[in-house]
Parts: structure tokens; C-alpha cells; sequence
């Protein structure tokens, strides 16, 4: 159990809970293991639990942004992270490549505890608030380059508009 506890104390969602938070996640976590070659989250399926992988070789095979037909996923991550806490569906697929440990999250098991221990939703409504709003401010930051640069498109109001089309109705 004190090894599942430091897995989820590196996963961002879970920073600042409780000792026996953690310990409680961990008590209601499924413990998992995939076969070489199986799916552990799979694109456009729903999910209901988020998967912190433990041990083994994994890699996301489909999905927005992939850059090659296998991109690895690092032991220690949280797949459909948002499947514990929402509704959602899952925007990648990911196979095991090697055997695989990992703990399934279940969003009832996680809306259960949190209903028994509000401080636990509170903690995780401020680390997802606080990573949206990083999230929020690096969006800032690019859009603030973007809009630095000559022959960008510009939002203004509900209308698109470019230095030319500028030009075009000042005429």
C-alpha cells in the first residue's frame, strides 16, 4: 500500500492531500495488470476511471497530436485523468507494450469518498482550478506572441480581421 500511496503523491491532481487521502484512494483503487498488447484506454470510448500506470511499457498509438505511430507513455502518468471526476470520452488509445501494472481510479469509488471527506473535493476543485488557470495564462502568452507578429488574424469582437482586410474598409 505505502508504494500505490507514493505513486499517486507525483500525480499532480493529488498534490497537498492527506496522507490518508491518499491511502483511501489507494484502498479503492483497482489494481490492474495488461498483457502485452492490450488496450488500456481506447479513443472515443467513455471512460469511468482515470489509470495511473505503475510498471511497464505502454504507448499511445492514436490521438490528437500524436507525431509517430507509437509515442511511449512514462510509468507514473494518470490516463483520462478527467474520466474519474466527469462524464467524458476518451481522446487517445493507449496499448500496453510490455505487462503493464496500473490502478484504475473509478469515478464512483473517487465521488464516494468525496462525499465523505469534502476537504478531499475541495483539495482536487483547487489543483484542477490551478492548472487550468497556468493553462489560462500560457494561452495568454502565445496569443500575446501571435498577435505580435506581421500578417497574424486577429479577433475582434465576433469578426476576423488581418492587417489588409483592415486596410480595406478604412479605404
Amino acid at each position: 500500500m505505502e508504494l500505490i500511496v507514493k505513486e499517486l503523491e507525483r500525480v499532480a491532481l493529488f498534490q497537498g492531500l492527506s496522507p490518508f487521502q491518499l491511502s483511501e484512494i489507494a484502498r479503492r483503487a483497482e489494481r490492474v495488470i495488461y498483457n502485452p498488447g492490450a488496450v488500456i484506454i481506447e479513443e472515443n470510448e467513455e471512460g469511468d476511471a482515470a489509470v495511473l500506470l505503475v510498471s511497464g511499457e505502454t504507448v499511445r498509438v492514436s490521438g490528437p497530436e500524436l507525431q509517430s505511430r507509437a509515442e511511449p507513455v512514462a510509468t507514473g502518468s494518470l490516463l483520462g485523468e478527467m474520466a474519474m471526476l466527469v462524464e467524458t470520452t476518451h481522446s487517445s488509445t493507449v496499448v500496453s507494450r510490455s505487462k503493464v501494472r496500473a490502478l484504475r481510479l473509478m469515478r464512483d469509488e473517487l465521488h464516494a469518498q468525496m462525499k465523505d471527506d469534502p476537504q478531499l473535493a475541495e483539495r482536487i476543485s483547487h489543483n484542477l482550478t490551478g492548472r487550468l488557470s497556468s493553462m489560462a495564462e500560457e494561452l495568454r502568452r502565445v496569443d500575446a506572441i501571435l498577435a505580435s507578429r506581421p500578417g497574424r488574424n486577429v479577433l475582434h469582437g465576433d469578426q476576423h480581421s488581418t492587417p489588409a482586410a483592415e486596410m480595406a474598409t478604412q479605404s
